[in-house]
């Protein structure tokens, strides 16, 4: 059964998605015939490529808040995260573009080690405090994922994974997915947003439940 996970790297809401279905894969009876793909989506795909913003604010203006409701929103988040063990350090963040960090995640894939860069990034991003918007820093992580570093710099340098990367979001976008993180589960059912743990649990229990009965059906 595949799942596949449309999430940016910089969206804390996907990194705290990410660890809820994480905790109920763990529990689910079938993990071992699960398969999970990471797709890209950018937020903000106008960001600049070369310039990093401030995202107290970015997103205040973005969103016509407060920098305190902002502030006090991250507090909220960060609450949250460390309830389901992430450490999320938000104070002075940097926000900047990310379509770069989806060609090296997908990089990832083709050599089977997507989860350790998608988690390699997160984790630099919202506990860290690395860039994930300048190449040395990219490779760097790369490479700390288990990646090569000449063929990490080298999809930088190039164009390699541009067309696979657009047409995640373009996939996204055709499923209707206005945000992250999106999860569709064996083509049969959509989730959208970091849902509880059970949300998740429940999907994955009814999808092979199904994925049963088709199967028996067709025999």
């Amino acid at each position: 059964m595949e799942i596949q996970i449309w999430s940016d790297v910089v969206c804390p809401w996907c990194y705290l998605g990410k660890r809820r279905f994480e905790h109920a894969l763990a529990e689910f009876d079938h993990r071992d015939q699960v398969h999970v793909v990471h797709r890209a989506f950018q937020l903000d795909p106008t960001a600049s490529t070369t310039v990093t913003f401030d995202q107290v604010e970015l997103i205040s203006k973005k969103y016509g808040i407060s920098a305190e409701q902002f502030k006090a929103q991250q507090a909220k988040l960060v609450r949250l995260a460390a309830a389901d063990g992430l450490e999320y350090n938000l104070e002075g963040g940097r926000a900047g573009n990310t379509f770069d960090a989806h060609r090296l995640i997908r990089l990832g894939l083709e050599r089977g080690l997507q989860d350790a860069v998608v988690e390699r990034f997160f984790r630099a991003h919202f506990t860290e405090q690395r860039s994930l918007f300048d190449a040395d820093s990219l490779v760097a992580l790369s490479v700390e994922a288990g990646l090569d570093a000449d063929e990490a710099r080298s999809v930088l340098t190039g164009q390699s994974y541009t067309q696979e990367v657009q047409d995640d979001i373009r996939q996204a976008r055709a499923f209707g997915a206005n945000g992250v993180p999106f999860f569709v589960i064996d083509e049969r059912y959509g989730i959208s947003g970091a849902q509880p743990t059970q949300t998740f649990a429940t999907a994955l229990s009814r999808a092979w439940a199904e994925r049963a009965t088709t199967v028996s059906d067709t025999i």
